[in-house]
């Protein structure tokens, strides 16, 4: 059974629509002890099959070691996101992006595909000085209206420097993770495992706490 209604399906088409060039979706799923693998590779699927600039890759995390080493996935299922030359946007979605997530979901995907509005160039000057690889998880669920914010401000930082990873992380799916990491509400920003922000934060305010690190 189909995920998205009819109308549905028209809206994201609409939406995915504005990308300007192919995004492949690296997928990695594995057989036993992933709950929620099977249903986020449908969701792919059904979003794959609405635009001819997307590709889904499927991944095995057990038998795919390789590409598991390359784009330094740690648990499943995981989405990375990876550009017209497939390279790694280093933008990345740990569980299904469902929900309220689909916003940053499609939002990822239009601006990998190189339509997104420019910084300004004293905002991305200072993201450029960053001396640092960082990463940010940010711990998301799929009821949170004010989590797709979060997650798009983190991963346009990463479209933005290749010292940033950025991963949206759905908290229920991934309950040792957050309760490791103390969240007791979302959207909840790690930064390198260390740094802790709640709530939702425009990308300038985000990127003061990174030049904080």
């Amino acid at each position: 059974m189909s995920l998205f209604n009819e109308q549905v399906k028209g809206q994201l088409k609409d939406l995915l629509g504005n990308m300007q060039d192919d995004v492949y979706l690296a997928f990695f799923t594995r057989e036993d002890g992933c709950q929620t693998c099977a249903d986020t590779q449908t969701f792919l699927e059904e979003i794959a099959s609405l635009s001819p600039r997307l590709t889904l890759v499927r991944y095995d995390y057990d038998r795919d070691t390789e590409a598991v080493a390359t784009y330094h996935i740690d648990k499943t299922p995981a989405i990375a996101l990876l550009d017209a030359n497939q390279e790694d946007t280093r933008i990345r979605f740990y569980g299904i992006p469902a929900g309220y997530e689909i916003n940053s979901f499609v939002g990822a995907l239009v601006e990998v595909s190189g339509n997104r509005q420019p910084l300004p160039d004293e905002l991305k000057a200072r993201i450029e000085a960053l001396d640092k690889d960082i990463h940010l998880q940010v711990f998301i669920t799929l009821s949170c209206p004010h989590c797709p914010g979060a997650v798009m401000a983190a991963h346009r930082l990463a479209l933005e420097s290749k010292r940033i990873t950025a991963d949206m992380v759905e908290a229920s799916t991934f309950m040792e993770l957050s309760q490791q990491h103390q969240v007791m509400g979302v959207p909840h920003t790690v930064i390198n495992d260390k740094g802790q922000l709640v709530g939702a934060r425009p990308l300038e305010a985000l990127l003061q706490e990174l030049e904080r690190v």
